[in-house]
């Protein structure tokens, strides 16, 4: 099959199995990522149409709701099939995955089409566990290219990614002697948000009196602002935020309130550990834990907050959506400096980074993944401990929370820088531009390579070898296998209708998917009564050729249940592996 190698792809086509858009309830960061992506390219991506590679046909009504806003019309033409099918990302050039594990794709790819015929993207939006760092670098052996990709959200996360790949390759090369490991390209695309939406929410007047009149909240006091998940392991320790907000109403001796709004991913346990610490580390700040999953309460947040705050410790932060939410809304920001979130926040511009510390790990970082291996610790523990042992700097988080206090007029200033920076950099039509700019790249990649080789990555492993063809990888088991050659007769004990109403169980009908219908069946049982024995070969010329594979496994099924015999090609033959064995044997 040819490439297409135009440069924007008139059909892009999304891997998604479960093939759904919309995230759960208590969704985590990457849920939310995919579907803002997904949705924005729909919109704004300019493309002819959007084919979904799902598990289970999708209705087009439904996509429209998962991708397009009701009552939109784009132009788009929506579509779903089988991951199996690679005919549509083969026309469109691109398939897009919302998970970083492209390895099997990369297989599928390889076994139906080609290497260059298309470019396999996956996103990484969470490098921290372990056991998904590995499946990610299978992608170092898989059939992968320089015209495939891995997008990362920061700069940051784009330098662990890359840092690994270098120590798993150093390690393929020590072990290996390999010579050459392609991998796939590392860009760097950031997440976006809808800015109309909510600046408009942002500066809802109305919804800034309701929220703070519910919770007892006068109009002169200043409210500072948390959103995502409530959870020391997923988001951040709540101690320094908690410490930095009441040293803050301390130092500028205004009321002060911390609205921290999310879920408890440990359920109750959470809660109370959280609570526990806001009685124990902000005695004097009214803290409100409010639901996160209830769109009224988060808009109404943004309308009533003064200040943003979030000192993320945990390495399973990437990027930081609520960052770039709050930006929009018209917020300054009081964040950690760490890893996705400088990326975002200009110190003193938008907002202010705070100093965070590491440990050095050594030996004990050393056990800690031991422990995990062994799943002596879970994941949550794992990154937990991590975060627990990272610092931020508490005295000048409090110092810059107060700066900001006393002063409205800074609190303007930077959230208008930042809702600028958002415009100019995180809105969704330049995220989306970003992609298609990605997707031209990787088709000029596929182009070049494919003008080099003349004749694309030709390779005669087309499966995995470690996931091939069963009944192929374990041939040596049976005492024959089914050859062209291979002759079939009806059993000398099968009636005139053995497939008929009660002579077979339920159990001899499991698997239908791997053979022929029914009626094929009975087919091949017709010509073996008419014509006695007949080869393998002349049985399948009964049948057009797309249906030969089933008709094979029809002919098994068939002996499987006793219903036809198969006659040995030559008198008692010896398999050559059998022969190979005995002559060891002697041998020795």
């Amino acid at each position: 099959m040819t490439a297409n190698l135009k440069s924007l792809p008139e059909i892009l086509t999304i891997h998604l199995p479960r093939g759904m858009v919309t995230p759960p309830v208590n969704p985590y960061g990457r849920q939310v990522a995919n579907a803002g992506v997904f949705r924005a390219l729909a919109r704004h991506g300019g493309y002819r149409g959007i084919h979904v590679q799902s598990l289970e046909p999708l209705p087009t009504d439904r996509l429209a709701r998962e991708l397009l806003s009701s009552g939109t019309d784009v132009g788009v033409v929506l579509s779903s099939g089988s991951p199996l099918s690679t005919e549509v990302p083969s026309r469109g050039g691109i398939l897009l995955s919302g998970q970083p594990y492209l390895s099997e794709l990369a297989w599928i790819r390889r076994h139906s089409a080609a290497d260059h015929d298309y470019s396999i993207i996956g996103t990484i939006f969470a490098f921290a566990s372990p056991t998904h760092r590995e499946l990610m670098m299978k992608s170092a052996l898989a059939p992968l290219h320089d015209w495939d990709a891995l997008i990362c959200t920061s700069p940051s996360l784009q330098l662990a990614v890359q840092r690994t790949f270098d120590r798993w390759e150093e390690y393929l090369r020590e072990r290996t002697g390999a010579l050459r490991l392609p991998k796939p390209a590392l860009p760097v695309i950031p997440l976006g948000v809808d800015l109309e939406g909510l600046q408009a929410r942002g500066e809802d007047a109305d919804a800034r009196k309701t929220i703070r009149n519910v919770y007892g909240i006068a109009m002169s006091d200043v409210v500072v602002f948390f959103l995502g998940r409530l959870s020391f392991s997923d988001k951040a320790f709540p101690q320094p935020m908690l410490k930095a907000v009441e040293a803050a109403q301390r130092i500028s001796g205004a009321k002060t309130h911390f609205i921290m709004a999310g879920w408890f991913p440990g359920g109750e346990k959470d809660r109370s550990r959280f609570e526990e610490a806001a009685r124990c580390h902000a005695p004097n700040v009214n803290v409100l834990f409010l639901d996160g999953n209830d769109a009224a309460t988060v808009a109404g947040c943004w309308a009533a907050a003064d200040i943003f705050l979030s000192l993320s410790d945990t390495i399973l932060e990437t990027f930081g959506q609520a960052l770039t939410e709050s930006m929009a809304a018209g917020l300054p920001l009081v964040v950690s400096d760490w890893d996705g979130y400088r990326s975002i926040v200009r110190d003193k511009v938008d907002g202010f980074l705070i100093p965070t510390l590491g440990s050095p790990g050594g030996c004990l970082g050393e056990t800690l993944a031991h422990l995990q291996s062994f799943e002596m610790v879970s994941y949550y523990q794992y990154v937990g401990a991590v975060a627990q042992h990272t610092a931020v700097h508490v005295g000048r988080a409090a110092e810059a929370l107060a700066n900001l206090i006393r002063s409205p007029e800074l609190r303007r200033r930077m959230g208008s820088a930042g809702r600028q920076r958002v415009r100019d950099l995180f809105s969704w039509p330049v995220i989306v531009a970003q992609y298609n700019e990605l997707f031209s790249e990787l088709a000029e990649r596929r182009l070049a390579a494919l003008s080099a080789s003349g004749a694309g990555c030709a390779s005669t492993h087309r499966m995995n070898p470690l996931r091939g063809d069963p009944f192929e990888g374990f041939r040596g088991h049976p005492s024959a296998v089914m050859e062209p050659e291979l002759r079939f007769r009806l059993s000398a004990g099968a009636s005139d209708d053995p497939l008929g109403a009660g002579r077979t169980a339920a159990l001899d009908h499991l698997f239908p998917g791997l053979r022929g219908t029914l009626p094929e069946a009975k087919r091949l049982i017709d010509l073996l009564r008419e014509q006695g024995s007949l080869s393998v070969t002349v049985l399948l010329s009964s049948f057009p050729a797309g249906r030969h594979p089933f008709v094979r496994m029809s002919l098994a099924w068939l002996a499987k249940q006793g219903i036809v015999d198969w006659l040995p090609t030559v008198s008692a033959p010896q398999r050559d592996d059998q022969r190979e064995g005995q002559l060891g044997h002697g041998a020795i």
